[in-house]
């Protein structure tokens, strides 16, 4: 088990899969409309040409042509011409060969935030997340997000690794590949800032000693909390790392912790480190600033963050989308979030201290209810195409009664407070909410209600919620193959047509 059974049983179930969707849906389809011609104007060496509807930078183009190059340099005796390898099917398997990528990395980070997990359950638990159904149905379609979500994966384990410079370099491609990633290299910056600080202290980053958080015996979870070792997490076990990083005795006694508590005290603790090791800092992340200012440079030439169709995109206070993608990454955990025993452990650690648990929850409703009053906001493009599952649950759902958004915030409400509360276990409290502030900025500009854009927060929350009851996996395994299948079977199987426009027209998230 390992990184090469991960690779393998990623090829096994991506390349017979990809072979049927190209054989049943050979022309492009839906946004490959727009991608697939621009990929081709590349391969053809036309950099100059832009289609002005393309909403993204152009490093998915890049991406492919790399992948493409190397077999084209050894089979251009069997083609008429370089460009033709540039068809659907190959620009389609780009996503396949970045998915296999996007799982190792997954592993990779697991083994590096837990070293005692194990290669085996590490391995399972890297599978279950790459059939999370939203990554999984764009692997077989040219879509950029399969492609985003490898780029940022794989920033962050060098970040991880303290690799800052590397890390800096790959935050650059992501931001390439979709713009919104400046916002998650900001948080991978924020939080490798944070480890660094660690060695004041004298203690290694980001590793767990042992299962943190189990589920009993009913799926539901525990408080088996364990000695941790990393600056997130609440106790840690003392490792040698002064000298990876070189911090001198006397930078260690001047800058030594001050045991915080609560997330003021967290956040007092590491500005004064972060403070005693400016200068190493600024040196060590300067590249994270270099690409930051860069992009900064390119949305005031560009007059906006989004490159074509700008019309359609304009940033709006859409505050709703932080609660639906509360719901709905809670809903892709729902054995964790949704069980009895995740319920009385949500209650009791609210009722512990009952002014701060009732704050907590005033807090969190009367948010959900201001968001979908005044900020729920409904784009043309949702209520038009009806390709979209978001456009079926909008109507069935949200809008089914005047009463039923309303209805829907204490869910909402429930989601967001469980996930808070599970990555409150082995998380710094700074770090919730960090991540919380990258999901803010990545998602409330975003007018459009779009799944694909709750992928990478849902992969962060889900590698750091450090569950560790493989029964729990195992039945987000089974959720996951069930979504899967229905809503690849709809794809390729129910096509229907539209009145106004010729063509087939099919089913996709």
């Amino acid at each position: 088990m390992g990184r090469i059974a991960v690779a393998v049983i990623m090829i096994l179930w991506i390349l017979p899969l990809s072979l049927l969707v190209d054989y049943i849906v050979p022309d492009p389809y839906m946004d490959e409309i727009f991608h697939i011609p621009q990929a081709q104007q590349y391969c053809r060496g036309n950099f100059k040409s832009w289609d002005p509807m393309i909403t993204t930078p152009p490093g998915l183009y890049h991406l492919s042509l790399v992948y493409v190059v190397f077999p084209g340099l050894l089979c251009t005796r069997a083609v008429s011409s370089f460009s033709d390898l540039c068809c659907t099917a190959i620009l389609r398997s780009t996503n396949g060969a970045l998915a296999v990528i996007c799982s190792i990395l997954v592993y990779d980070i697991f083994i590096h935030l837990k070293p005692a997990l194990g290669e085996r359950r590490a391995t399972l638990y890297t599978l279950v997340l790459a059939f999370y159904p939203i990554h999984w149905f764009f692997t077989f379609l040219y879509y950029t997000d399969v492609a985003s979500v490898m780029s940022v994966l794989a920033m962050y384990l060098a970040c991880l690794k303290r690799h800052y410079w590397f890390s800096a370099l790959l935050g650059g491609l992501a931001i390439l590949i979709r713009q919104t990633n400046v916002v998650w290299m900001l948080f991978v910056a924020s939080i490798g800032a944070i480890n660094y600080t660690a060695v004041l202290n004298g203690k290694d980053h980001w590793k767990l000693d042992s299962p943190t958080i189990s589920t009993g015996q009913n799926g539901g979870l525990t408080d088996k909390i364990n000695i941790l070792v990393a600056p997130n997490l609440k106790k840690r076990k003392v490792t040698s790392s002064d000298k990876a990083v070189g911090v001198s005795v006397s930078e260690k006694s001047a800058c030594s912790s001050i045991h915080p508590s609560g997330l003021l005290g967290e956040f007092l603790d590491i500005f004064l480190r972060l403070w005693c090791l400016k200068w190493r800092i600024l040196v060590d992340f300067a590249p994270f600033l270099v690409v930051l200012l860069a992009f900064v440079a390119f949305v005031l030439w560009n007059g906006g963050v989004v490159l074509g169709a700008k019309e359609a995109h304009v940033v709006s206070p859409h505050f709703a989308q932080i609660m639906y993608f509360g719901l709905v990454s809670a809903a892709a955990m729902a054995p964790v979030h949704f069980s009895l025993e995740q319920a009385v452990v949500l209650c009791r650690s609210l009722w512990k201290n009952k002014l701060l648990g009732f704050f907590q929850v005033f807090v969190v409703l009367a948010a959900g209810f201001i968001s979908v009053h005044f900020f729920s906001i409904v784009h043309p493009y949702l209520l038009a195409d009806n390709r979209h599952y978001p456009f079926y649950i909008w109507r069935k759902v949200i809008k089914a009664h005047w009463s039923m958004k309303y209805l829907l915030v204490p869910l909402y409400a429930y989601s967001w407070l469980s996930i808070f509360c599970i990555l409150g276990k082995v998380q710094k409290k700074i770090w919730v909410l960090l991540f919380f502030l990258a999901c803010a900025a990545v998602l409330i500009p975003a007018p459009l209600i779009e799944f694909r854009y709750y992928t990478i927060p849902f992969y962060f929350m889900a590698l750091h919620s450090m569950i560790d009851e493989d029964r729990s996996w195992v039945q987000m395994g089974i959720i996951y193959f069930a979504v899967n299948i229905f809503t690849m079977m709809m794809f390729l199987y129910r096509p229907f047509h539209w009145d106004h426009e010729p063509g087939i027209q099919r089913f996709i998230w």
